[in-house]
């Protein structure tokens, strides 16, 4: 689960990580208001959407007074953000951050992120702020500074002090920063975030280190525990990924036409990849997890046929746990119930298979039975051809 900049800022400041002052604005009016409360004269007005790379894009200006806070805010509220994550059609700016100006000495980069590789989470610092770490990584590896950290241990204070030292700080500048380290992986265990990302990292010419910009994603498989983090969300995300959410599905959409239904991670995988094979394009991901029942069939439909691009749906399921005759009144139950006006093609390999084939055979429905993986990619190409 992604969050906005502003929101990031909040989390951060509840575990003391030093973060500029600043405020949300939703309208032209309250930029201003949120500009009266900056401790300075300078002000930095900051689109707010879900992807990077805003400032070359348009979405940060600097004001240096009330009048250009409001024009600026007039320009950005309202306007599409393109940047090179969002893709050419762009992003809708609906608020934007209203920021105090910081007296930059230099830009840093420090980042939390699982290394699945050593299973330990690793955190980078490299001197160079404001570039994309892909970037960084690509053109100057030797300039990402790493320390892995023990999940028994925790950070160490040594290890921040190693990495403080490594961007070349000195004296207050280390404290100041070691602190910031030690804060920033607190709010990162305590969040259950999947990525913690402060780019640029700032030191001032005070000596003090400020999180300029922030970017937290969170683990969506331990959000159980945070119900806070919920209300957070917004509506930039796409609104089938959250539909699906709400019914424990797992979804995302793709750029395709062929709505995909299969449970298990790996198998929904080798699905999208069959069918790439085969020369379609899958639609989403959508994996229907180990207990299908009716309930979960009918909802992952209703899912799949809210996109309009989907032209074909292939549902694939094996019979491990769940039983495949299960599966199959399901789909029919659901077919029943819901206006389903694309050819639907189905494989159930597994438990009571033969019980499900039989289920679909007498349902008088007009589905499209597969055998094999290869099958049902290629059943799929036939009913898109028609």
């Amino acid at each position: 689960m992604k969050i906005h900049e502003y929101q990031a800022k909040q989390i951060l400041r509840e575990f003391k990580v030093p973060v500029p002052e600043g405020y949300v604005a939703f309208t032209p009016e309250e930029a201003v208001d949120a500009a009266k409360k900056l401790p300075t004269d300078l002000a930095v007005v900051k689109a707010q959407i879900h992807a990077g790379g805003r400032g070359k894009g348009g979405g940060v200006k600097l004001a240096r007074s009330l009048d250009e806070v409001k024009q600026l805010a007039e320009q950005m509220i309202g306007m599409r953000l393109v940047t090179h994550q969002t893709g050419p059609e762009g992003k809708e700016v609906k608020k934007i951050l209203v920021e105090q100006g910081i007296d930059i000495e230099r830009e840093l980069y420090l980042g939390v992120v699982l290394d699945r590789s050593k299973s330990q989470l690793v955190m980078m610092a490299s001197t160079e702020g404001g570039v994309e770490i892909e970037t960084v990584a690509a053109e100057h590896p030797e300039k990402i500074l790493k320390e892995w950290i023990d999940p028994a241990m925790g950070l160490q204070p040594f290890q921040a002090r190693k990495l403080a030292f490594g961007l070349g700080l000195s004296g207050k500048q280390v404290s100041n920063a070691v602190k910031f380290m030690m804060a920033l992986y607190k709010a990162f265990i305590s969040k259950d975030c999947s990525l913690a990302e402060i780019n640029p990292l700032v030191v001032t010419k005070q000596g003090d280190v400020l999180a300029l910009d922030a970017k937290i994603n969170f683990d969506d498989s331990a959000l159980f525990r945070h119900p806070e983090l919920l209300e957070l969300r917004v509506d930039e995300e796409d609104p089938l990924e959250v539909e699906a959410s709400e019914y424990n599905l797992n979804y995302i959409k793709l750029e395709g036409n062929v709505g995909c239904m299969v449970n298990g991670a790996g198998l929904a995988m080798a699905t999208m990849d069959i069918i790439k094979l085969a020369g379609g394009e899958p639609a989403n991901f959508l994996d229907v997890g180990g207990g299908a029942n009716v309930d979960t069939v009918r909802n992952g439909f209703k899912i799949i046929l809210k996109d309009p691009s989907v032209r074909a749906i292939l549902i694939n399921i094996f019979g491990g746990i769940v039983r495949c005759d299960r599966v199959a009144k399901g789909v029919i139950e659901a077919v029943h119930s819901i206006d389903v006006k694309v050819p639907i093609v189905i494989r159930l390999e597994g438990t009571n298979a033969k019980e499900a084939a039989q289920l679909l055979q007498e349902s008088e429905l007009e589905f499209a039975v597969a055998s094999t993986l290869e099958d049902a990619a290629q059943k799929v190409m036939q009913v898109l051809k028609n």
